[in-house]
């Protein structure tokens, strides 16, 4: 799926697409070169729309590769595409409404253990002054409870959301990426990490670490993408994956 890991000092290739959002990702990548510079060789950007140019005569410290669809293409098969691109031990998939405060990519690296295949901080929602809790494995039931008092908070993840996944690339690319073929939007990042841990590989967090997100909630306010939700949950459920990472966490 890419090219041999290079032995560039720079240990993390970043990936972004833009469905028109480039004006939310300039302060992203302002971010992203004012505090993670040390960390990133390159940053993958995908234009999934046609959108007005930004950052003509922007400068980076890092290399910025503009990719431009002339077909829409899906959440997973715009990461896996861009991973073409990654020549790093790391590749940090990260959402156009993330926003960073502080280093939180150098840290993750720092700490990660041998059989991590996937790294994530502590997401911070608007409003809120505790990171989102661990999720279980998503079951009808969990989506329900998840938010009412004695859900049973899991010391670890059984997944995690695609709103900041610090894949090891050789994990990423022994299990082909993201699954493009089943998933269009939602349902892939569940996917990726059952399909990871099945794999042996283990989702890392680091708990003293912060990403915030300003939780742009598409399949809230769009009848399509509430659409694609609810079909990718059933394309979850009926999964090979979904029922054999459900043997192991049992």
């Amino acid at each position: 799926m890419t090219s041999p890991i290079s032995t560039h000092p720079k240990p993390v290739t970043v990936s972004i697409v833009s469905h028109g959002q480039l004006g939310m990702i300039v302060p992203l990548l302002e971010q992203l070169d004012r505090l993670c510079a040390g960390s990133i060789e390159r940053v993958v950007l995908t234009h999934n729309l046609p959108e007005a140019d930004l950052l003509a005569g922007r400068e980076w410290s890092f290399a910025l590769d503009r990719v431009h669809n002339s077909v829409r293409q899906g959440f997973g098969a715009n990461h896996n595409e861009a991973f073409k691109r990654c020549q790093t031990e790391w590749y940090l998939v990260l959402n156009p409404d993330i926003r960073l405060d502080s280093d939180v990519i150098a840290p993750l690296v720092a700490l990660a253990d041998t059989d991590a295949g996937l790294l994530a901080p502590r997401i911070m929602e608007p409003g809120k002054t505790e990171p989102e809790q661990h999720r279980r494995i998503i079951t009808p039931l969990e989506i329900l409870t998840r938010r009412k008092p004695g859900y049973p908070i899991p010391d670890k993840p059984d997944w995690i959301p695609g709103l900041f996944m610090l894949f090891r690339s050789e994990a990423y690319r022994q299990i082909e990426g993201f699954d493009a073929k089943r998933y269009f939007m939602y349902g892939e990042d569940f996917d990726i990490c059952a399909r990871l841990r099945l794999a042996g590989w283990q989702i890392q967090i680091g708990e003293a670490l912060r990403a915030r997100h300003e939780a742009q909630r598409a399949s809230r306010r769009s009848g399509r993408h509430l659409w694609w939700h609810v079909t990718s949950l059933g394309k979850v459920w009926t999964s090979g994956p979904f029922w054999g990472v459900r043997r192991i966490v049992r």
